[in-house]
């Protein structure tokens, strides 16, 4: 450029193209460099996120083992006091006899501590001082402890509360009392319950539970002699989960 003389504004827009072109490329280089940032910062979030799955899993699966499911079927029989006074007439009959098939789950942590739930009922109906008949139905949720003895065997002590209901129906039958008779509606009474069993694996998870339970019903003398009833049987259940 010479002094004195004129600038034209093409030369100008020369003058100021180069400058112009740095700024370009610097500009677009900040924003590719924030691209790959962005993209590798969205490809570490994605292996965190692949990592914390792939942990979460293998917690879920190290929970599962560390608890216990068994299930559980089975039969037994009831067994109670008899009243022997013979001076009284239309005696309460005892709670006892008969089959009772049950169902039992179990759910057993890794501490040997758990809970479960049962129910028992009569098999069939039988008759209530030989004229109506009845069907009792037994429930109970319990707290669970579960210590092993040996390779294949472990106990299983548990102690809850439940209920007892007692279904009658209509009498079939003629009352042999001269006092005559009284005929009962559904009665269904609280319980306290404590058993007692042992697992004696037989074959891979299956197993054989001999059994005993006790059933103190509350105010069961409204309708049989005894508040006081034992339930003995045999299950065979199946292990669905082990630590």
């Amino acid at each position: 450029m010479v002094p004195g003389q004129p600038v034209s504004t093409a030369k100008i827009l020369l003058a100021s193209a180069g400058p112009l072109r740095l700024f370009r490329r610097a500009a677009n280089l900040k924003y590719a460099l924030q691209e790959l940032d962005e993209t590798k910062r969205g490809l570490y979030l994605r292996k965190f996120a692949l990592l914390m799955s792939v942990c979460a899993f293998f917690g879920f699966s190290t929970l599962a083992r560390s608890q216990q499911i068994d299930v559980a079927v089975g039969a037994g029989t009831l067994i109670s006091s008899k009243n022997t006074n013979a001076s009284q007439t239309y005696l309460p009959p005892p709670e006892k006899g008969g089959i009772y098939p049950s169902v039992t789950f179990d759910r057993i942590y890794k501490n040997r501590f758990g809970f479960s739930a049962e129910g028992s009922w009569r098999a069939k109906q039988t008759l209530y001082n030989y004229f109506q008949q009845y069907r009792p139905v037994l429930y109970d949720f319990n707290a669970v402890f579960a210590p092993r003895l040996g390779k294949q065997t472990s106990a299983i002590l548990m102690a809850g509360a439940g209920g007892q209901s007692v279904l009658f129906y209509a009498p079939y039958g003629p009352c042999y009392y001269a006092s005559g008779c009284v005929t009962h509606l559904n009665s269904t009474h609280f319980l306290i319950h404590v058993g007692a069993g042992v697992n004696y694996t037989v074959w891979r998870k299956v197993f054989v539970r001999p059994e005993a339970h006790y059933y103190r019903i509350v105010n069961n003398t409204d309708i049989f002699h005894s508040d006081n009833v034992v339930r003995v049987g045999v299950s065979v259940g199946y292990t669905f989960h082990t630590e």
